[in-house]
């Protein structure tokens, strides 16, 4: 069977082809259009589909669409109830409705020769609990689901036996662990939807003591479920108008509001274990994309190991809606291979854009080697290898590096990048080293749980310990990528250090650097001293000589 996934309604328009079980492809529109999350998730937007992104999946495979068995599409609107009976303030939710059930149209118009009969809607967090239980390692284990909302719901909670979903609980809305979140963030003055991740660093700063009040609007129920609704975050702290300087009170709302939440999650994964069984646990929904709460799920929830979609957030549904209804169709399907799931360019390809380019560039006999060079000596490098990732991080593909021995590296690349000065860089580290250095679940190759850092090490590698003494850590195996476990080899041998600063390859508010052409726009505009593209090296020296 030939399945593409498409998710479009809310934000993250993506497309994930999957051919006979096999996960073949998988990419977000935002890397093809440039625009950071594909769309803003408004009524309005729900008819934009994933255009670039399911067209070069059919022609990653060589497939048209007419050569497609079934179109999943990770929403069902029939499941939909109108806002006010769901609790929500939104007068033109009827419209993203009405954009979901023409969805079939829209894709025929952007995949011309599509049958729109081909489509099938697919619950949207079915399609979530498919892209962490079935993408995951485990064919038996538990799922826990949560996001912002589904179609009237914001949770599920379940377990997967021989490839089949047994629902367990699903939270109602308005009841919602995302939504409340996403207020936060707006609250403090970032921007919902999409800066979250902003809030759980600044939650490193402060301290949860207005823990006690929020437990009454925020908790776990006896039956699977929480409430979450309704929290007068005014009365709390003062709203942070965009642009100025957090307080300490913002601090210690966004610390209480992650103790919260972490407290909650942990009350839903002991009921699942309880009423699920299982040794294996598995994460997906926006709520999954927070590191910390995964962290303290492994290390004091029920399960052996904690397994979580690298993408997490709505693009993930992409690749879950095909691959339930590729398990509904009776195609056995295999864990997804990796993160790597979207473009890449073959040697000559990339020498024939740089040729494009005009600019300087040389081959180095090992670009690994030539790069731990550079890095050995506290230079920035712009790594651009092998295929794009699927999710929010960098993983080694599109990632920008640095010496993590140098404190000042943290602040360095904050400026090059034009982040927040409170938000921390992640050290990539090679897998057979990092329980010498971090202490937590391993191997962590997606970048989705925080790790204490080990005392001795932490003045060894300051900047990529946060606040709090945790990294949010990557591990690179020889056998999975064995181009970055080169260069992190190299760089040791150099400096003594089995880990490089990793952050992903990109300028704040811009999506992260997908082609060619990506990579040496941000290399000419960031103070970016080598861009390994591929097997070459363009040397800053050399270009603005």
């Amino acid at each position: 069977m030939r399945i593409l996934g498409v998710n479009a309604v809310f934000h993250d328009p993506a497309a994930a082809l999957v051919i006979d079980g096999t996960t073949v492809a998988a990419a977000e529109e935002e890397r093809f259009s440039r625009r950071k999350h594909g769309k803003r998730p408004v009524p309005f937007s729900a008819w934009e589909m994933p255009e670039q992104a399911a067209a070069w999946c059919l022609e990653h495979a060589g497939l048209t669409p007419e050569d497609l068995d079934a179109v999943a599409f990770s929403y069902d609107p029939a499941l939909a109830l109108p806002a006010p009976e769901m609790g929500l303030d939104d007068p033109w939710d009827a419209l993203r409705q009405t954009y979901a059930r023409e969805a079939p149209f829209f894709l025929a118009t952007a995949l011309p020769g599509l049958d729109p009969a081909l489509v099938r809607f697919v619950p949207h967090h079915v399609a979530h609990a498919a892209s962490c239980g079935i993408a995951g390692p485990h064919r038996d284990n538990a799922v826990l689901v949560l996001d912002g909302r589904g179609e009237a719901s914001s949770h599920l909670s379940g377990r997967y036996r021989d490839g089949a979903l047994e629902v367990l609980a699903g939270q109602r809305l308005p009841h919602s662990l995302g939504l409340v979140y996403e207020e936060l963030t707006a609250h403090l003055g970032f921007l919902r939807s999409s800066d979250e991740y902003k809030v759980m660093a600044l939650a490193s700063y402060g301290k949860p003591r207005f823990l006690p009040q929020l437990r009454e609007w925020v908790h776990g129920t006896d039956d699977g479920g929480f409430r979450a609704h309704g929290i007068d975050w005014a009365a709390l702290a003062p709203a942070r108008p965009p642009g100025t300087e957090w307080t300490e009170d913002h601090a210690d709302l966004a610390a209480s509001a992650q103790a919260c939440l972490e407290e909650t999650l942990l009350d839903l994964v002991r009921w699942l274990h309880a009423h699920g069984g299982g040794r294996h646990l598995t994460l997906a929904g926006g709520v999954a994309l927070n590191c910390v709460a995964n962290a303290r799920i492994a290390a004091e929830g029920p399960y052996e190991d904690v397994w979580v979609q690298p993408a997490a957030g709505d693009a993930g549904t992409a690749l879950g809606a095909a691959l339930h209804l590729a398990t509904e169709r009776g195609d056995p399907c295999a864990p997804m291979p990796g993160a790597d799931l979207g473009r890449g360019w073959s040697e000559e390809e990339l020498a024939a854009r740089l040729a494009e380019a005009g600019v300087p560039y040389d081959r180095p006999e090992d670009i690994a080697e030539a790069a731990a060079e550079v890095l050995a000596g506290n230079e920035i490098v712009a790594w651009f290898q092998g295929r794009s990732e699927f999710g929010p991080r960098a993983l080694g593909h599109r990632s920008l590096l640095a010496h993590p021995g140098r404190a000042e590296n943290l602040d360095r690349l904050n400026r090059v990048k034009g982040r927040e000065e409170f938000r921390p860089v992640a050290p990539m580290v090679a897998e057979h080293r990092a329980a010498e250095l971090f202490r937590g679940q391993l191997p962590s190759p997606y970048m989705l749980f925080t790790h204490e850092v080990a005392e001795e090490w932490r003045e060894r590698i300051p900047a990529v310990v946060h606040v709090d003494g945790t990294a949010r850590i990557q591990t690179v195996g020889a056998d999975s990528d064995p181009l970055t476990a080169r260069l992190l080899a190299a760089f040791e041998r150099r400096t003594g250090l089995p880990t490089v600063v990793n952050t992903s390859l990109n300028t704040a508010g811009r999506p992260m650097v997908d082609s060619p052409r990506d990579a040496l726009e941000c290399f000419g505009s960031s103070p970016v001293d080598l861009l390994a593209l591929g097997p070459f090296a363009v040397r800053r020296g050399a270009v603005f000589a």
